[in-house]
C-alpha cells in the first residue's frame, strides 16, 4: 500500500516542487493548434485540370504563336489582307465581356502563317454557321457543316478579357464528336475573345492543319436558313 501511495502522489508532488514545470504544462495545452489553409482554387486551375499539357502550353505561348503568324503572313505577301481584317487579326484587341450569347452564328476562318514553306502563309475561307449553347454551367461552340467540324466547351480564365476554348474534331459523317482527351489527336485548345460589338473571335494556336493560327470569326445571325 505505502508504494502505491507514492506513485499516485508522485505528479503532485513534482508540481509543487517545481513550479515551473506546471506552468509549462499549462501554456502547451492552452496554445493554439497551428491551422493549414488551402486557397479556393483559380478559374485557370479549373480548365487546367481539364487541359492536357500541351494543349495548356499551346495557350500560355499564345502571345508568340500570334507574333510568329502575323510576320510570316505580313512577310511573304499578305500584308494587306492583314490589314483589311481590321480588329479580327489584332492580338490586342481583346474587349471585357468576352462570353459569346447563346445562339446562332456566321463563323468564318482565317488561316495565318504555315509550317509547310509550300503552304499559304494566308488564307481565308468561305463563312460557315455555327452556334453557342449552353450545357450545364459552360457555353460550347459548334460547328455544324463541313467534313471537319469543331466542338468544344468554354471555361473562364483569370485573364478577364478571354475565356479558354477545349475542343475536339469531329469528322465526315461522325454524328458527335469525340470527348476532349479521348483521342489528342483531335484536340483543339485556344481562347474565345470579344473584339468589337457583336463579334467574338476563336483563336487556336498551332492547329494541325499546318497553319502557325486558326482565327475562326464570329457574328450573331437571328436565324440561319433551312
Amino acid at each position: 500500500m505505502p508504494s502505491a501511495v507514492v506513485r499516485a502522489t508522485t505528479p503532485i508532488l513534482s508540481l509543487l516542487l517545481f513550479p515551473g514545470l506546471g506552468g509549462c504544462a499549462t501554456k502547451s495545452l492552452l496554445q493554439p493548434r497551428a491551422e493549414v489553409t488551402v486557397a479556393a482554387p483559380t478559374k485557370a486551375d479549373v480548365w487546367q485540370h481539364v487541359a492536357s499539357a500541351a494543349d495548356a502550353e499551346r495557350i500560355a505561348r499564345i502571345g508568340a504563336a500570334w507574333s510568329a503568324a502575323l510576320g510570316e503572313a505580313r512577310s511573304r505577301g499578305s500584308r494587306d489582307e492583314v490589314r483589311k481584317e481590321g480588329a479580327l487579326l489584332k492580338p490586342d484587341a481583346a474587349l471585357a465581356r468576352p462570353a459569346p450569347s447563346p445562339g446562332s452564328y456566321s463563323c468564318r476562318l482565317v488561316e495565318l502563317g504555315a509550317t509547310p514553306v509550300r503552304k499559304a502563309a494566308f488564307e481565308r475561307f468561305n463563312p460557315f454557321f455555327c452556334y453557342v449553347e449552353v450545357e450545364g454551367e459552360l457555353l460550347t461552340i459548334v460547328k455544324q457543316t463541313g467534313s471537319q467540324r469543331p466542338a468544344g466547351r468554354l471555361w473562364e480564365d483569370d485573364v478577364a478579357t478571354r475565356m479558354v476554348y477545349l475542343g475536339t474534331l469531329a469528322l465526315g459523317n461522325e454524328e458527335q464528336p469525340k470527348a476532349y482527351g479521348e483521342d489528342p489527336s483531335r484536340d483543339m485548345a485556344g481562347v474565345v475573345e470579344r473584339v468589337a460589338p457583336f463579334v467574338w473571335r476563336l483563336v487556336i494556336p498551332s492547329p494541325r492543319n499546318g497553319a502557325k493560327l486558326d482565327v475562326f470569326e464570329l457574328t450573331p445571325v437571328a436565324e440561319q436558313p433551312k
